[in-house]
C-alpha cells in the first residue's frame, strides 16, 4: 500500500471516532488540510504560485470507499468571507486561456512550484495522477521536453474516476485576477458528499518574469 493510501486509511479511522474531521498538515512549507467523507479522502492545499491571473490549489483525491466515484474540477467551489463565489472551471477550458495568452515561462514556473510541492509531500502518491499525465505528454510530444500546453494538460486536475483503492492530484484554478482566494470556504461536492474547509488568507504569491 503506498503512502498516500496509508495516509487515507488513517483518515477513514480518524472520522469513526471524530466524523469530517479536517486534519491539518505541513508539508515542504505549503499547508494542507484533508477531510474524509464516504470513504473518500480530499487534500489541499494553496500553491504560493499563479498564471494568468489563475489562483491555484494542489488537490489530491484518493478513493477509500467500495465502489467507483467521479471527480471533477467543477466540483470544487470557493465562497469568499465577502459573500463572492467562484466556481472552478474544467480543465480543457483552463488549459485553452493558457495557451492563448500564458507565456512558457509562467507555465515552467509553475511546474517547478506543482512538482516541488508534489515531490515533497511525502504522504501524497497518486495512482493516476500528475505523473501518469505528464508521461502521456511527453509520449506524445515525442521529446524530453515539455510545451507549455503540454504541461498546463499536465497539472490541471482533470475529470477522473477513481475505482476503490485508487488516487490521483492535479491544480485546481480560480479566475481571481492573480490574487491569493483569501479567507473563506472550500466547497467540494463528491461521491455524493459536501466536503467544507476553511480557507485562510494567505500572503500575496510572487510573480515572477
Amino acid at each position: 500500500m503506498g503512502s498516500f493510501a496509508r495516509l487515507a486509511a488513517v483518515f477513514c479511522s480518524a472520522v469513526l471516532v471524530l466524523p469530517a474531521q479536517i486534519i491539518p498538515f505541513e508539508s515542504n512549507g505549503l499547508k494542507y488540510k484533508a477531510l474524509t467523507r464516504g470513504g473518500l479522502t480530499i487534500m489541499f492545499a494553496q500553491l504560493p504560485s499563479h498564471v494568468h491571473n489563475y489562483a491555484i490549489l494542489q488537490v489530491s483525491v484518493s478513493n477509500g470507499s467500495p465502489i467507483s466515484w467521479t471527480v471533477r474540477p467543477e466540483d470544487f467551489r470557493f465562497e469568499s468571507d465577502h459573500g463572492e463565489t467562484i466556481q472552478a472551471p474544467p480543465a480543457n477550458a483552463v488549459v485553452g486561456v493558457l495557451m492563448a495568452k500564458a507565456s512558457r515561462s509562467d507555465v515552467s514556473k509553475l511546474v517547478v512550484a506543482y512538482e516541488t510541492a508534489l515531490y515533497g509531500n511525502t504522504q501524497m502518491h497518486s495512482t493516476n495522477g500528475y505523473e501518469a499525465r505528464r508521461q502521456d505528454a511527453l509520449a506524445e510530444l515525442g521529446s524530453n521536453k515539455l510545451k507549455a500546453a503540454a504541461a498546463a494538460s499536465a497539472i490541471a486536475l482533470v475529470t477522473t474516476k477513481l475505482a476503490p483503492g485508487q488516487s490521483t492530484d492535479g491544480a485546481v484554478f480560480y479566475p481571481n485576477g492573480g490574487r491569493p482566494l483569501g479567507a473563506g470556504r472550500l466547497i467540494v461536492e463528491a461521491a455524493g458528499e459536501e466536503f467544507v474547509f476553511p480557507v485562510e488568507t494567505e500572503p500575496p504569491a510572487q510573480r515572477g518574469h
